[in-house]
């Protein structure tokens, strides 16, 4: 059976972009987790390797390699770990597969290391630029991150965490919830206050 699995960072982004080359028949692995967990630690990463040892998957398809994870050797060990089992890694923007006549890719196993070292100094790179612009607005007075002591309010929290509000109506549990959207417990806690102080919350 195929899989397809899918990974955004947060519940603002949105999957379309990583569904446009799903075929029918695949079973859909999404999860809503910062690419800096290893796969192995993710909620549907867990699912899916399990899926994988009951014999259930022999083909899985991302949209891009950094789905996988955001460091070389967690994305090289998760390919490992599929060629182990027989599974087939087809990744849609490098057009290739992990495994060719029932033998690893070697060229495929390349352009894969290649682009994990590439992006991890991208992303490191974005972030050094970021502290330098903090620290220059910081400098002349221009900086605008937000005031000590400000409070969100009501309303922006809930909108900010819309699929926790989904999620708690639908009675799931609060742990659940906080891996699901990738944040603490205790925001959970706080957007389930507000909606029980506003009567929007029935559950316990």
């Amino acid at each position: 059976m195929r899989a397809r699995y899918n990974r955004i960072s947060t519940s603002n982004q949105r999957l379309e972009r990583q569904l446009v080359k799903q075929s029918d028949g695949e079973v859909v692995f999404n999860d809503v987790i910062s690419g800096s967990i290893p796969f192995s630690e993710r909620p549907q990463g867990m699912k899916l390797i399990e899926a994988i040892g009951g014999g259930e998957i022999n083909y899985i398809s991302v949209s891009s390699i950094d789905r996988l994870g955001r460091n070389t050797l967690d994305i090289l060990q998760t390919i490992e770990l599929f060629n182990n089992k027989g599974v087939t890694l087809k990744v849609d923007n490098l057009g290739i597969e992990s495994i060719t006549n029932g033998k690893p890719n070697q060229v495929f196993n390349l352009i894969v290391s290649v682009m994990g070292n590439v992006a991890t100094m991208e992303r490191e790179a974005l972030l050094e630029r970021q502290k330098e612009g903090i620290a220059i607005a910081k400098a002349n007075g221009t900086y605008k991150g937000r005031v000590k002591g400000s409070k969100e309010s009501d309303a922006e929290v809930l909108t900010k965490y819309k699929d926790v509000v989904k999620f708690l109506k639908m009675s799931k549990s609060l742990r659940d919830i906080s891996s699901r959207c990738n944040i603490s417990l205790a925001t959970v806690q706080k957007v389930k206050r507000i909606l029980k102080k506003q009567n929007n919350l029935t559950v316990s």
